[in-house]
């Protein structure tokens, strides 16, 4: 029972660090970039309009300050752990030095669901926008080629191939359009998500710094693009549209009211988790004890400000009943009238580089969790396996792309963005129990950063992540809960003795 919890040394991990083979190139820019390029993505140039549309109506901006307010939390205790073990692995490296072997697998174990799942999240967030941009320049994709499998999609007179949902039947019910009387087919596989999966993978494998600067330049054109949609988009605000701003509870639970934008809370807390990237790659850092809580904080603080700025001008322009569309910003620049269409091509593009990052960053985090844990004995050793010309782990780099394209190409984007979140609010739970349990066990400890007001800022960081746990769809839950039983059978066959077995011949 002793070995379930057994705590790796702080020294320990710093001595592993510098036999990792890993490259340290990331500077402080590349960290804040970094951060940026994984929040700002499918938070906003998808689910955001979606959220509002079933959730939260245009109370969407106070589910963006529940969610910004509890990583804000999560992420001043992330920034303690980064500066005092700046190693690759992030939440499940911390968990190893503070709680065991067992917490520390479970949390690896959900951070694979959290990035793996969060990469192809986006992907398919970014094929909507490929295929949106082609659709305006003349380029019609097969529908069946290009959605999830089993989507049902139905094509509508002047707005294309659309997949099928609540809010699109509203609307068109608004427009007096029968939705039986039109076209329709089923999804097969979305082709445009598997690409930029790959095209992304084989970027990360080249090497970090290449891929760092890629990440800026995406990041660059991305916040260039969405500050100039907020100043325009201001002078196109109806403000009858935020009213009700918050919309009356259906009568079920998490559809609108109060219980909708906790709910919404959850499902757009996907949207936050690229400051836990950050994290990930402090094994590459040059300065990791100063520059992890700037990259951390940094990133998050300029994030939930343009999240909330978007969520008022999204919902200002266009009712949150018509958000319920893969493309809302274009939606939004659509509503300002033909006069404003050459702003659509150039939010497209934005969009389009803008998730490519996202995309970039979330595959770059898991295949650094994986070498920890392969590191550690917890995963095969060829987990941990560095390419000798380019420095990067590119077996786990591939394996992480080959499985995210399979996903991007077969599941939807709302299963998909639930299932990262619950696995992100979890891990973010684990990091910030960590921050007091570690100032218990071993108060004197080096620590270059310190989490103000322990324990109640990780007490505060906990209780949110719970809170908007508990309002996530009971089904993905039992997704979670499936996904951890499977997780709990290969440590306990597998990971468990083979990890015991290294640290003896250590």
């Amino acid at each position: 029972m002793k070995n379930l919890f057994y705590t790796k040394p702080v020294s320990q991990l710093h001595e592993d660090s510098t036999k990792s083979g890993l490259k340290r190139s990331l500077s402080r820019l590349n960290l804040v970039s970094i951060g940026i390029g994984g929040i700002i993505g499918a938070g906003i140039f998808v689910l955001s309009g979606q959220a509002a549309a079933e959730y939260a109506g245009p109370a969407i901006l106070i589910s963006f300050l529940i969610s910004g307010f509890a990583c804000a939390m999560a992420g001043l205790c992330y920034a303690e752990f980064a500066s005092m073990i700046p190693l690759a692995g992030s939440a499940y490296t911390y968990a190893y030095a503070t709680m065991g072997e067992l917490v520390a697998w479970v949390i690896g174990w959900d951070l694979i669901l959290e990035y793996l799942f969060a990469a192809s999240t986006v992907a398919v967030g970014w094929a909507s926008y490929v295929i949106s941009f082609l659709k305006d320049i003349g380029i019609i994709l097969p529908p069946e080629y290009t959605t999830a499998m089993g989507t049902k999609m139905i094509f509508v007179p002047q707005s294309g191939w659309q997949a099928y949902s609540e809010g699109l039947a509203t609307t068109l019910a608004a427009n007096n359009i029968d939705i039986n009387t039109l076209q329709a087919c089923i999804g097969v596989i979305n082709v445009p998500a598997m690409f930029i999966v790959a095209v992304s993978t084989i970027i990360l494998i080249i090497g970090i710094k290449e891929s760092a600067n890629f990440n800026n330049l995406m990041v660059a054109l991305k916040l260039i693009v969405i500050v100039a949609f907020i100043g325009i988009g201001y002078f196109y605000i109806n403000t009858d549209n935020w009213h009700p701003f918050i919309p009356e509870n259906t009568g079920k639970t998490g559809q609108f009211g109060w219980s909708g934008i906790l709910r919404g809370a959850g499902v757009i807390f996907f949207a936050y988790i690229g400051f836990d990237s950050v994290s990930a790659a402090a094994q590459e850092s040059k300065n990791p004890q100063k520059d992890m809580p700037i990259g951390i904080m940094g990133s998050l603080g300029v994030s939930t400000l343009l999240y909330i700025a978007m969520a008022l001008v999204l919902t200002g322009i266009v009712n949150y009943k018509e958000l319920g569309v893969s493309d809302p910003v274009a939606l939004a620049v659509d509503k300002m009238g033909t006069d404003m269409i050459w702003l659509r091509y150039i939010i497209k593009i934005a969009a389009i580089a803008g998730l490519s990052s996202v995309v970039l960053v979330m595959l770059l985090g898991q295949p650094r969790i994986f070498f920890s844990m392969a590191q550690d004995g917890l995963l095969p050793s060829f987990f941990k396996t560095i390419h000798p010309k380019f420095k990067t782990p590119y077996i786990s780099t591939i394996i992480t792309g080959v499985f995210a394209m399979v996903i991007a190409g077969l599941l939807p984007i709302n299963l998909l963005g639930e299932l990262v979140s619950i696995g992100t609010l979890l891990a973010f739970v684990i990091v910030c129990i960590g921050i007091i349990v570690l100032r218990k066990t071993k108060p004197d400890i080096e620590r270059p950063f310190r989490t103000p007001f322990v324990p109640l800022v990780p007490i505060l960081g906990a209780v949110a992540c719970l809170f908007q746990m508990v309002f996530l769809p009971g089904d993905t839950w039992l997704r979670l809960i499936i996904w951890l039983a499977i997780g709990m059978l290969i440590y306990f066959f597998y990971s468990k003795n083979n990890a015991e077995k290294l640290r003896n011949l250590k």
